[in-house]
């Protein structure tokens, strides 16, 4: 064999060779793209950026489930305030009414007072002497209706004194301390609720 036919032989051993790595390079290339498929339209984009952009998209249908999420809370913050307002409009004129209610029952408690006071009135003109019975009867009924509403009377001559229901103009001598002996006005409480103090004088031992 010739020297130009032995050259021409190991080209083409060199030739073969090469091609079977290319196709072996090739092969492995392949397995490893397996799992990324390039979507079609972006033909330039890595696997990567393919992974980023799927990263982006995954935040903006979450962005876009924020904003749904904030849409209904919006509306039940709408609807809660709406019932909210229409609660304190229904309870502003239940206690509107209650208050009426209320004025309305204390002065017709008061009503029958008043005609008795006009009597009284009546008979003292032609008769002064029964004028004064005649007013001590109306402050008996008087009481009669405070108690009916809950009222009770404190400060009365006799009782202990008590600053929570007591307020005491006068200081003087006496057999005990702290006792009313004299009292200016009633004081009036409903339970535990002072309404108006009496004003009093206390004894003090001297």
């Amino acid at each position: 064999m010739s020297d130009d036919q032995k050259k021409t032989v190991h080209d083409t051993e060199n030739e073969a060779a090469e091609n079977i790595k290319f196709d072996a390079e090739t092969v492995e290339k392949a397995d490893t793209d397996t799992d990324f498929e390039m979507p079609e339209g972006f033909p330039d984009m890595d696997e990567n950026m393919f992974g980023q952009v799927q990263e982006m998209m995954a935040k903006l249908e979450r962005v876009d489930e924020l904003e749904k999420e904030n849409a209904e809370l919006r509306g039940k913050l709408g609807r809660l305030a709406a019932d909210f307002e229409g609660y304190r409009n229904r309870t502003a004129q239940e206690s509107a009414e209650a208050q009426s209610k209320g004025v309305s029952k204390a002065a017709e408690a008061l009503m029958p007072v008043y005609d008795d006071m006009e009597r009284a009135v009546s008979v003292g003109v032609d008769d002064p002497a029964k004028l004064i019975p005649g007013m001590q009867a109306v402050q008996n009924k008087i009481l009669t209706i405070f108690a009916g509403l809950g009222l009770e009377v404190t400060g009365k001559e006799g009782e202990t004194f008590d600053p929570q229901w007591h307020e005491a103009i006068q200081v003087v001598e006496g057999d005990e301390d702290d006792q009313i002996v004299q009292t200016y006005q009633l004081g009036f409480k409903m339970g535990d609720k002072l309404v108006r103090p009496a004003r009093v004088v206390v004894s003090r031992k001297g």
